[in-house]
């Protein structure tokens, strides 16, 4: 067996061991990317290697392969892939000011390499940061809004319960901090990021509050039932970044240069866009959304590699603005 294979071998029984319910065929086919064929030769090869494999047929005749407790995958530790991965989302969330979990993957990573023999965890750790210094994740600057670890950990207390919440909010109209009391229903991240909620003593409107303006917040004993058609990435998707307009919500079309269409193709400007080449190579990008000042924002970096073209009023912010003296695209 070569060595790919052999690893692959060894990374289904992870997976067979990781999982309550064990692997079925199609998720091997869907974790590893390869054809049912190929999966179900995977599959032979781990009962093989592992004859302690358990095996089942569930009501839909789907086979079903567990493997529990196997010494052999407790001797594998932690490889320093794995620790570099662990510790660039320990970054990403502290970046984003997500306390809890960046508290939690800490005790997860220390806990994992305390299962390590010395030597083993301190090469892990040194060929982690080999990695991440390759990759850039060691530092990264950029600009970002402040977010009170306090708002973050009890939001995420609320969204557990859930359970509602008090705040003081101050809004972009407000002289002076309002008193609010709010059901939580999830957080947009981003330049700047939002709370979702919704106000039950006004309406069942989803209302967005910027972290940064949120003081002295509270989680209260009171539960309340959530909103079971509610669903984050759908509502995320109505923005083009964190910020939400129901005025603004409408078809968005961009047209890149010929000469920007290479770059402008690679990137995902929207999770539901439409792409097409047209017939002088320009690239035209269609979605449906909201929030032209980050739109705006956005499309200033293109210069005059990109024209707007619905809709009118984001094309009148952004016409005077565009130059052609950048000497990179983004």
């Amino acid at each position: 067996m070569r060595l790919s294979k052999a690893l692959n071998i060894m990374r289904l029984a992870e997976e067979a061991a990781a999982r309550p319910d064990g692997i079925s065929l199609v998720q091997i086919t869907e974790t590893f990317g390869v054809n049912l064929r190929t999966a179900q030769r995977m599959s032979r090869a781990l009962e093989v290697a592992f004859p302690t494999v358990q095996t089942r047929v569930d009501k839909d005749r789907r086979k079903w392969w567990q493997l529990r407790d196997h010494p052999l995958l407790q001797m594998q530790g932690i490889r320093d892939s794995e620790l570099s991965a662990l510790e660039m989302g320990i970054r990403r969330a502290d970046r984003e000011g997500a306390a809890t979990e960046v508290a939690v993957l800490k005790a997860l990573r220390s806990r994992l390499l305390a299962t390590m023999p010395a030597p083993f965890a301190r090469r892990a750790e040194v060929d982690a940061e080999a990695v991440l210094e390759a990759r850039g994740h060691a530092c990264r600057p950029g600009p970002r809004a402040q977010n009170t670890p306090q708002v973050i950990v009890s939001i995420e207390a609320a969204l557990k319960g859930p359970f509602m919440m008090s705040f003081d909010y101050t809004g972009a109209q407000d002289a002076a901090p309002r008193s609010r009391v709010i059901e939580p229903y999830g957080v947009l991240v981003g330049m700047r990021s939002y709370l979702i909620a919704r106000e039950p003593a006004i309406d069942a409107k989803y209302r967005h509050f910027r972290l940064d303006r949120i003081s002295h917040i509270k989680v209260l004993p009171d539960s309340f039932k959530r909103d079971q058609a509610f669903d984050l990435a759908t509502h995320a998707a109505q923005a083009f970044g964190s910020y939400h307009s129901s005025a603004e919500y409408g078809p968005v079309i961009w047209r890149f240069a010929p000469s920007a269409a290479p770059v402008a193709r690679d990137f995902v400007f929207h999770p539901d866009q439409h792409v097409e080449t047209e017939e002088d190579g320009s690239l035209i990008v269609r979605f449906t959304a909201g929030g032209w000042l980050e739109m705006a924002w956005h499309l200033y970096q293109w210069g005059n590699a990109v024209e707007v073209v619905a809709p009118l009023e984001l094309r009148a912010m952004v016409d005077a603005h565009r130059r052609g003296d950048f000497p990179a695209l983004p």
